[in-house]
């Protein structure tokens, strides 16, 4: 509790106390939430709610898991009404998820118990029937059941979003939206077990719990794997990011930052959660033919013979080559490729111009030259970021892609860059660093004519 900010205390206690007085209700006016026949239900679907939020669910989003504990609830909205809903939300305060701390567990109990209570209030309010559906009217139970569920995931959502809000002090404009969006689908698409919990019940009862479980924790399992793919992917990337890395002093972060501002351009453009995470896949790995040149043309101080100038322009075609055999890198190949080409067609390897270079190409080649303008080099320090975004106006048209600039600049605005700290310099005995960049527009590298 300590933890927590002054604005998160509140509404900590706040939506405990809603919870608290919504339960109080029920016994006042009642004596039980549940009449005394139900009390196998709400036993049944108590311990159906607690397995499920102690074993979470992991999403393909990043920093989200789901419970689908919450379909326990949503079924008592139909077996035993609007105050059973919120006993069977209350339960979450008993889960023994690993690491949940007391204040999250009771937060996340009140929070479900508010959100059963109203989600079973709005099926009532469409005429839905409370107790063991029969089977020859399980059709009249699809229409309150799904008004239901729309009042109880966009109130969970909300409930957890605000109090992540208030504790960490992140603001709604940098919540991913449109990782929300797929978040709320599979929350929704989860919602379903509620309702096939509710329908069984009239013929296997309690049993119908049971048959239940089986398809969430295959589920879980699969989504556990799938998690455990992409860390791998990750990782395997990180490594060969850093391999690159280690050749030049200056460029410490290069390959994350530009893998960051890719995808920012990414989602501006409204590319699918796919082709964003294979772009920044794509702009992590986006220089990593560099290991294919010799560091000592890459760290020349002073201009480079034509023969040095041709290996480096070759690293493109060596990315590809060492990264041809990752087969999840999709369409990240042909920005890997093709990053050095100009819109003008005087880039390079092969010259591509305007539509002929590929999407991921052009995003990645505004993304790598904003960052190496606004980084510090050994030939001069980062230019401010309004500075840098001139420098992509200018060239719009010529060296990049007009919509790609105005995408990022769009994007820009919406989340504020923040450029990398300031590098010191190298101690003495540390190879030399280039003093020119090819990934700068305004500091092209100097080739010397051979006679």
């Amino acid at each position: 509790m300590r933890d927590l900010t002054w604005p998160a205390r509140v509404y900590l206690v706040a939506v405990t106390g809603a919870a608290a007085a919504l339960i109080g209700r029920a016994v006042i006016e009642s004596g039980a939430p549940v009449a005394p026949a139900d009390l196998d239900v709400l036993l049944v679907l108590a311990l159906l709610f607690l397995v499920c939020e102690s074993m979470p669910t992991l999403l393909n989003v990043e920093q989200f898991a789901v419970s689908v504990s919450f379909s326990a609830s949503l079924a008592a909205v139909v077996l035993i009404g609007p105050d059973g809903a919120a006993l069977v939300g209350l339960t979450a305060v008993l889960s023994v998820r690993p690491g949940l701390p007391l204040i999250k567990r009771l937060f996340n109990g009140a929070q479900f118990a508010i959100c059963g209570y109203a989600a079973g209030q709005v099926y009532v309010a469409f005429d839905g029937r409370v107790g063991v559906p029969q089977v020859n009217a399980f059709d009249d139970l699809i229409g309150p059941y799904a008004a239901a569920t729309a009042v109880f995931v966009p109130l969970n959502i909300l409930l957890t979003l605000t109090m992540i809000a208030l504790a960490t002090r992140v603001r709604a404009a940098e919540v991913p939206m449109r990782g929300m969006a797929q978040f709320l689908l599979s929350y929704l698409g989860y919602g379903t077990f509620g309702l096939l919990v509710a329908g069984l019940w009239a013929t296997v009862q309690s049993i119908s719990a049971v048959l239940v479980l089986l398809p969430l924790f295959v589920a879980r399992w699969a989504f556990g794997q799938y998690h455990a793919q992409q860390r791998s992917y990750d990782a395997t990337i990180a490594a060969l990011c850093q391999a690159v890395e280690t050749k030049d002093y200056y460029t410490r972060g290069h390959c994350t930052r530009v893998s960051h501002a890719s995808s920012m351009i990414a989602e501006e453009v409204g590319m699918g959660l796919e082709r964003v995470r294979a772009i920044r896949y794509a702009g992590m790995l986006h220089d990593v033919g560099k290991l294919g040149v010799p560091t000592k043309v890459l760290q020349k101080d002073g201009p480079l013979t034509e023969e040095e100038f041709a290996a480096i322009q070759l690293h493109p075609m060596r990315g590809l080559e060492i990264v041809r055999g990752i087969g999840f890198l999709d369409e990240a190949y042909a920005g890997i490729m093709h990053h050095h080409e100009k819109h003008d067609g005087t880039g390079y390897p092969m010259g591509l111009a305007g539509d002929e270079i590929p999407e991921f190409a052009k995003v990645i080649a505004v993304a790598d030259a904003f960052d190496s303008m606004t980084s510090d080099r050994s030939y001069r320090g980062a230019r401010p970021v309004p500075v840098a975004i001139e420098e992509l106006r200018k060239s719009a048209g010529t060296h990049f892609d007009p919509v790609m600039v105005a995408a990022f600049i769009r994007a820009l605005e919406r989340e504020p860059w923040q450029p990398p700290r300031r590098v010191d310099p190298p101690p003495p005995d540390a190879a030399e660093t280039p003093i020119k960049d090819h990934d700068d527009p305004t500091m092209p590298i100097q080739v010397v004519t051979g006679s």
